[in-house]
Parts: structure tokens; C-alpha cells; sequence
């Protein structure tokens, strides 16, 4: 039987990017905090409590992220690289009860409206586009389904200080309080439609979907042109988090390949399987004559 062990470091630049993330969006609620009290803003005293709240689930995501850098030990024998996904799915949910919860508020908003303080309305959402868009350019570096979530949670922030913007602006020279709501209403439903994007590519790697980026036909098939490979089976392909491929496989050789021969068959194998992005490969070697056990 033959292995390949490939592991690729992720974890410390997303967790530096998650750790960024969280004391950014915990520094501009209690801005949001004493901005809200100084404007006598209900909104924006909301979205501080909202904030806060954001800012346990980034730290939640923040020590996932963290944790999925451990390595193997006797109770989890891949390592905890999944724990990031759980930190997807924890900060998904908060998006998906705070888009709720949101445009809750904007209907009620659009039934009774409420002036805002324009200027301080302006002042605020420059700050809140500059902070929240520093940690977004960050975490786009990012590559795990974790860093995704991270950033989809803070280009809502973005997106709603940008129209709180817009609308200040408006609103310094028209009198149309019912543009804030409308405009965070289709934040939060572009928002909702990304969170179903998210949990779903994170339901796929849970159930074990195989990877869609790999082209697993002509995988098989160039490994099928190798030299002595008679057929292929129990071939299992999956990913861990989303990042690194595991592949299980049977080859069937024929009688005339000798120890040495193998090995070189083994290495060709790993660089079929490097070349399409299968970082952990595990090859059994079986002969025509012989009778496979598994039926998986």
C-alpha cells in the first residue's frame, strides 16, 4: 500500500486574518456605541448591539480557525482541520438571524419613519466603510470556507455603511427617511442569497461531496494510460475543509510488474494526483487473480 501526505499551511494567515476581523468590528461597535449616543441615533445604537453580537461569533470563528491548525492525535486521526467549517457554519447562522432580524426592522421603518441625523449619519459611515473595508480586503487573501464566511459577514458591514452613506447624502438635501430601509433591505437579500451559497458548499464538505474543482474522469483515465494498470475501483475522493483532497483507491496490476516497478507506478500515481490538487493519497495494489473485500 502506498501513501502521499501533502499538507498545505493555511491556518496561520486565516487565523490572523479571522483575528483581525474580530477586534476590528469589537473597535468600531463601541465606536458605533458612543457615535449612536452622540447622533441619538436608534439605528445606529442597534447596529452597535448588533456588532457586539457579530464580534462573539468572530471570536468563536476566530478559536475554530485556530483550532483547525492542530495536528493528528488518537481522537481525531485527520487532524481538526473541519473545526474552521464549524466556525462557517456558527457565523452563517448569526448572518442569516441578523438579515432577519434586519429587514424585520426596515418594514417597520417603511410603516412609521424616522429622521435620522444626517451629518452624523455621513461622518459615521465614512469610518464604518474604512474600518469594515480594511478587514474585508484582508480576508479575500483567504482561501477556507471559514475566511469566506469571516468576509461575506463583514461585506454586509461594508455594504450597509456604503448605504448609510448614500443616504446621508440624500437626506442632507431631500427629505426621504424611507431610503435607508429600501436600501438595507436589498443589502440584507443580497446577503441572505451568499449565506445560502456558503451553507451549502459547507453541507458539501460535511457530507463528503467530491471536490468539483477536480475533474475526476480524466483523473482516472491518466492514471488508467500508466504502464501495467489493468482497471480501477473503490475509489473514494473527498476533502477534509474544502482546501485539501483526500483520494482513496484500488489498482488492479497486471502479473508481470515486479517490487521496483510499483514503486515507480506509485510516484506516477502521486504526481497524477498532485497535479490535480490531491494533497493525501492512498494507493492499494491488487492482482487480477485476487478477489477485493470491499464492497464500499
Amino acid at each position: 500500500m502506498a501513501h502521499a501526505h501533502h499538507h498545505h499551511n493555511h491556518e496561520t494567515g486565516g487565523t490572523g486574518n479571522i483575528r483581525l476581523a474580530f477586534f476590528m468590528n469589537l473597535f468600531f461597535a463601541i465606536i458605533e456605541l458612543v457615535g449612536g449616543l452622540y447622533t441619538n441615533s436608534v439605528a445606529i445604537l442597534s447596529d452597535a448591539l448588533h456588532d457586539f453580537g457579530d464580534s462573539i461569533s468572530l471570536g468563536v470563528a476566530w478559536y475554530l480557525q485556530k483550532l483547525s491548525g492542530k495536528g493528528r492525535d488518537q481522537y481525531y486521526s485527520y487532524g481538526y482541520k473541519r473545526f474552521s467549517l464549524l466556525g462557517a457554519f456558527f457565523i452563517s447562522i448569526i448572518l442569516l438571524i441578523g438579515s432577519i432580524f434586519v429587514i424585520k426592522e426596515c418594514v417597520e421603518r417603511i410603516m412609521h419613519p424616522e429622521p435620522p441625523n444626517a451629518q452624523g449619519m455621513f461622518f459615521l459611515a465614512i469610518l464604518g466603510v474604512v474600518v469594515n473595508g480594511i478587514a474585508v480586503l484582508r480576508l479575500r487573501k483567504g482561501s477556507s470556507i471559514n475566511e469566506r464566511a469571516v468576509s461575506l459577514h463583514m461585506m454586509e458591514d461594508v455594504l450597509g455603511w456604503i448605504a448609510v452613506l448614500v443616504v446621508s447624502i440624500v437626506m442632507m438635501f431631500v427629505d426621504l427617511p424611507i431610503l435607508d430601509p429600501l436600501l438595507s433591505i436589498g443589502i440584507s437579500l443580497w446577503i441572505l442569497t451568499n449565506i445560502y451559497k456558503n451553507l451549502k458548499a459547507t453541507f458539501h464538505v460535511f457530507l463528503q461531496q467530491t471536490p468539483q474543482n477536480i475533474d475526476l474522469e480524466t483523473l482516472q483515465n491518466q492514471i488508467k494510460e500508466l504502464p501495467h494498470i489493468v482497471s480501477l475501483h473503490d475509489l473514494h475522493l473527498w476533502t477534509l475543509d474544502g482546501e485539501d483532497n483526500i483520494m482513496t483507491i484500488h489498482v488492479v496490476l497486471d502479473n508481470n510488474i515486479d517490487l521496483s516497478k510499483q514503486e515507480k507506478l506509485k510516484h506516477q500515481i502521486r504526481d497524477l494526483c498532485n497535479e490535480a490538487e490531491i494533497h493525501h493519497v492512498t494507493v492499494e495494489f491488487e492482482t487480477t487473480e485476487e478477489k477485493c473485500e470491499c464492497n464500499c
